[in-house]
């Protein structure tokens, strides 16, 4: 018998832990090879983790909503003799493993227990928190009485961060070792602040005084988030999933860190649309890939952004990072209905075909679910197509820490006035608007509005006698 590690495998160079969702085996359980034993979530991306063996698993070092570091030991796998070549070759550094892995968390479960073993008597509900807790930290908070707030406000000094145990037990130490508060029942600081919020109470059109924030007890005595209750008992209650959480997150994290502003512009794509239709099928047949408007508008993006290099930017304080590469994301769907935004790296480089071909590539794998997380990483600028869904156009969310998105409208057959030589007439043309949504921060608006008025120069210059 051979003992195998499985380790949580590489994701991709931007990648470094992923949190465990679910264990689908548990110990005890015969595994084949290749074999899903865990599902695991980054940031953006769920994904799955198989066997490279068969055999039994016989310990599982992490629980489910634990981070792990990449190439960290998740689980421990019992093969047959001479099922694995080289299993001879890793028992010994697997045995010299397994005490150290188990001593370290045995170490950090009896640095805890008195948390985790602890009655629930604050249910504090951190669920609802935008950030990432480990269950360690989150039974922490909850033994010592500390809200969502005062937890989302503690500087983690871990990845991306994260706050971690050292972190959050420092916390405790230095609220004990500070002066306490006055208590808030006494009357003279709560008629000081009745008095000192007159405007604010009529502002809301009522007599109540809203509660000032300072008052807000930040101990275990404060109620945890309560779940909505539906009044008639008709209305369904839905919990956000992860993803939807992450998105919510995303969006609002966004809006509160880029100073957001549109421009639009409606564009004539008559020529690009008789262009696709006359050449489509021989494109397919001859290149095996569906010919869509997208890659013909992302090869177009990616042009126009050569020309306006500082809309291919991302902001960090108070520097601008111009970017090298032009990495385009496009909006995707997912197969549960969100929307994740997968990344064509350096395309500008791409001629069409190749650039079909990678749009492709990303839209068939968001729709199956098989994204990997590198896929989404790296943009430096966004188009995602509102038009797919009806609409004529939008005001998209920039996708941090880009400075610019651009949504595409639905192509509409509209009568317009054609300018001639000869004069002016009424005809039916293909039209459609572009939506730019910038940072205001650092695009000013001759800027924004400059590059979509080049994408759509770009669109009705088409040449229509181009080659496939």
């Amino acid at each position: 018998m051979a003992r195998f590690e499985l380790k949580l495998p590489k994701m991709g160079e931007s990648v470094a832990e992923a949190t465990i969702t679910n264990w689908l085996k548990e110990v005890g359980d015969k595994i084949e090879t290749d074999e899903t034993v865990l599902e695991i979530a980054t940031d953006k991306v769920d994904s799955e983790v198989p066997s490279e063996v068969s055999g039994v698993l016989v310990e599982k070092l992490f629980q489910k909503d634990d981070l792990v570091q990449v190439g960290q030991t998740i689980a421990i796998i019992e093969t047959e003799g001479g099922s694995v070549a080289t299993a001879p070759v890793a028992a010994e550094p697997a045995k010299e493993a397994i005490p150290a892995a188990v001593e370290s968390i045995t170490k950090s479960v009896e640095t805890a227990q008195q948390y985790v073993a602890a009655p629930a008597a604050t249910s504090q509900d951190f669920s609802n928190s935008e950030k990432f807790f480990s269950p360690l930290v989150k039974n922490i908070a909850k033994e010592e009485g500390i809200s969502i707030a005062e937890l989302e406000s503690i500087s983690g000094t871990g990845s991306e961060g994260r706050v971690t145990k050292n972190d959050i037990l420092a916390y405790v130490e230095n609220k004990s070792k500070a002066p306490q508060a006055a208590p808030v029942s006494e009357p003279a600081p709560q008629a000081q602040t009745v008095a000192a919020q007159p405007q604010a109470a009529q502002s809301n059109g009522t007599s109540e005084v809203p509660k000032p924030a300072a008052q807000q007890p930040a101990t275990g005595n404060q109620q945890p988030k309560s779940i909505p209750v539906s009044v008639n008992g008709q209305d369904e209650i839905i919990e956000m999933n992860r993803m939807r959480k992450l998105i919510s997150g995303y969006m609002v994290q966004s809006v509160q860190t880029s100073a957001h502003v549109q421009s639009f512009i409606e564009v004539d794509v008559t020529a690009i649309w008789d262009w696709r239709e006359k050449n489509k099928n021989a494109f397919e047949k001859r290149e095996g890939e569906k010919l869509t408007f997208t890659p013909i508008f992302m090869e177009i993006v990616a042009k126009a952004l050569k020309d306006f290099p500082m809309m291919n930017i991302s902001v960090e304080g108070d520097y601008i990072i111009k970017k090298k590469n032009i990495n385009l994301g496009m909006a995707a769907a997912l197969p549960n209905g969100n929307l994740i935004v997968p990344v064509i790296k350096n395309a500008d480089q791409l001629n069409l075909l190749g650039m079909a071909k990678a749009v492709n590539d990303l839209g068939n794998r968001a729709k199956a679910g098989k994204l990997k997380p590198d896929d989404t990483q790296g943009g430096t600028y966004t188009v995602t197509n509102v038009g797919t869904f009806g609409s004529v156009f939008g005001t998209p969310i920039i996708n941090q820490p880009q400075v610019g998105i651009l949504a595409l409208g639905a192509i509409r057959k509209v009568p317009a006035v054609i300018e001639t030589p000869e004069g002016d007439f009424i005809g039916i043309r293909k039209k459609m608007f572009l939506s730019h949504s910038y940072d205001h921060r650092v695009v000013d608006g001759a800027l924004g509005g400059s590059f979509v008025k080049r994408v759509a120069d770009y669109m009705e210059a088409f040449d229509e006698n181009r080659s496939v």
